[in-house]
């Protein structure tokens, strides 16, 4: 995550530094392409040959990628093909790598223990998101673009070995059990998951379609992701455009949109504290259900409040409810779904927040620019809150429950 917050600082400031605003804009915009083009496709490829692969192969070439986008630079000045270049193909990278990544926590612990993982990665992401691009400034600053780039190439090679020695445990068995399987955790997946087809052609379509299948069926999963790809599709445009634009409306400025952002990651990150310190809730998809609808009211809120710091009170609560909501649907996810699938299961999660959650930006600026913050705000959030309802009108997440972790 510090590789990310440098890389992506780099890659804009690199842009900005010899290119014109639009072809900036290109350069950035480009990434996103590929993930949202073949996130699907990166979930079958780590379900089929084990995301532990996946994510370290990931890992290695995305830092090959890097330090040889820094030695280039470091010849030459950042042109505009170099650039779209490095940006498409980090973003087919993270096709790979994000799919893989998010179906290794069942591998990693005990069902009772995925809330509390999926708190303490909650936390990672939001230092990384906080620290990464501080670090890529400085390293801009005192080297240029060739030395931000070289930065985030180390980060990334750092990595690699942290990841090749974290121990890896068997597939868990269908179901979330807790009883785990002894085929070995890089194993295919099974005849019921697409591998049946081999090598034969289409059989790697067969297998996303069939992950797709799993995740509609599922009582349990299929609702959760709907119900989260509603709320992202809602909260995307007020979180990361509409601020900004209440903030030049209201006349608070960069201060206040600084002071409203930094509230909500730091809720966000006072929500994962207290997953990841619990370690369990009870009813959890019930609370669940009720921390999404309290964090989208929330958001829809901040644009009624009347000064920066109240927004920001708004704010704090928004990210801190949403933290405990994001966390506990995956954790209910991953404890759920059938190991064989975790690596399309989340690909299609990230899919949502990756490649369709920016389509509606120009739509909510256009909206705004039509009606102004206020009612736009309330809109999505009463768009995102449907999340909500589609969890209500399910009675497995109302039901659900995590395993409780045992006393050690």
């Amino acid at each position: 995550m510090l590789g990310d917050g440098v890389y992506f600082l780099a890659l804009g400031f690199a842009a900005a530094k010899s290119l014109p605003p639009a072809e900036v804009g290109m350069v950035m915009a480009t990434g996103s392409v590929p993930r949202a083009v073949l996130m699907l496709g990166g979930g079958v490829i780590a379900d089929r040959f084990g995301p532990r692969r996946v994510v370290i192969g990931s890992d290695a070439v995305r830092c090959v990628l890097i330090l040889s986008a820094a030695a280039a630079l470091a010849l030459t000045s950042p042109g505009l093909w170099l650039l779209v270049a490095v940006a498409l193909l980090f973003g087919v990278v993270d096709a790979l790598f994000l799919p893989a990544v998010g179906a290794l926590p069942p591998r990693l612990v005990e069902p009772d223990q995925m809330m509390r993982l999926q708190g303490m990665r909650a936390l990672a992401m939001r230092f990384g998101n906080i620290a990464g691009p501080p670090a890529g400034g400085l390293a801009m600053g005192l080297g240029g673009p060739s030395a931000a780039f070289a930065t985030a190439g180390v980060l990334f090679a750092a990595s690699v070995p942290l990841l090749v020695a974290t121990r890896i445990g068997p597939l868990p068995a269908p179901g979330g059990a807790g009883d785990r399987s002894t085929r070995h955790p890089d194993a295919e997946a099974p005849a019921g998951a697409g591998a049946r087809a081999g090598s034969r052609a289409g059989a790697a379509w067969e297998e996303l379609r069939d992950g797709l299948r799993h995740v509609r069926r599922h009582r349990l999963v299929g609702p959760l992701v709907l119900s989260g790809a509603v709320c992202e599709l809602g909260l995307a445009g007020p979180l990361n455009v509409g601020m900004v634009l209440l903030c030049q409306d209201r006349g608070w400025g960069s201060t206040g949109y600084g002071w409203i952002i930094a509230a909500f990651g730091a809720g966000s990150a006072a929500g994962a504290l207290l997953l990841t310190v619990r370690g369990w809730l009870p009813r959890a998809g019930a609370v669940q259900i009720g921390t999404l609808l309290v964090s989208c009211t929330a958001m829809g809120a901040t644009a009624l409040a009347g000064s920066p710091a109240a927004a920001a009170a708004v704010a704090l609560l928004a990210g801190l409810v949403g933290g405990v909501c994001g966390g506990l649907a995956l954790a209910l996810i991953q404890s759920a779904v059938d190991p064989s699938y975790l690596g399309r299961v989340t690909a299609v999660i990230s899919l949502t927040g990756f490649g369709l959650a920016p389509l509606s930006y120009p739509v909510f600026g256009a909206a705004v620019a039509a009606w102004g913050p206020t009612p736009v705000f309330l809109a999505a959030a009463a768009f995102a809150c449907l999340g909500g309802v589609v969890g209500l009108a399910s009675p497995a997440v109302r039901a659900a429950e995590l395993s409780r972790p045992a006393a050690r």
